[in-house]
């Protein structure tokens, strides 16, 4: 277990770390390319403008944690727990996200181009700003998100589940009339 620890721009590439477990954590600018995450549990840990490149993150449990400004790219993420975590200006384009349960979360302009979101609870999340281009959003549940409805104009939407302001909303951005 590490608690309380500091990481200023560590390079954990190729590492091990199944089953690690992180309370507290500080891991500032740090690259894990490579990395073995899987099964991990993390408290209450900062993942502040790091990459994660080629990361494996199945079955990993992120609680009370924020990935400020982190980078995904090519990683495995599912299954994925995140409980009341802030990934606000995270880069996750492309990542596959299919069913996880990301309700309540900070995505503030995170970037979410071309990312699988089909089915994954998005309910009240924060997606203020988030870019959502080419994301599949298809039987997403969005009620209660917070979101530019615009920023749905190019993502896809079939069975998208949306409360009444989010529909209203991008209907009004899509040039439709309400009346």
């Amino acid at each position: 277990m590490w608690r309380g620890r500091r990481f200023v721009n560590c390079a954990l590439n190729d590492a091990d770390l199944r089953g690690l477990v992180t309370e507290r954590c500080v891991f500032d600018g740090c690259r894990f390319r490579g990395t073995d995450l899987g099964d991990s549990t993390h408290a209450g840990s900062a993942f502040r403008s790091c990459t994660l490149e080629r990361t494996t993150l199945s079955g990993a449990t992120f609680t009370g944690c924020s990935l400020l400004g982190s980078t995904v790219l090519d990683s495995r993420l599912r299954p994925l727990v995140l409980t009341d975590c802030d990934l606000t200006l995270a880069a996750l384009g492309g990542a596959d996200l299919r069913r996880t349960d990301l309700s309540g979360l900070r995505l503030r302009e995170a970037n979410l181009v071309e990312a699988d979101l089909r089915d994954a609870d998005l309910t009240g999340a924060d997606l203020t700003g988030a870019r959502l281009s080419g994301a599949r959003l298809d039987g997403a549940d969005l009620r209660g998100a917070r979101l530019d409805a615009a920023a749905l104009t190019g993502a896809r939407l079939a069975g998208t589940t949306v409360d009444v302001e989010t529909g209203l909303a991008f209907a009004t951005a899509h040039g439709l009339r309400i009346g």
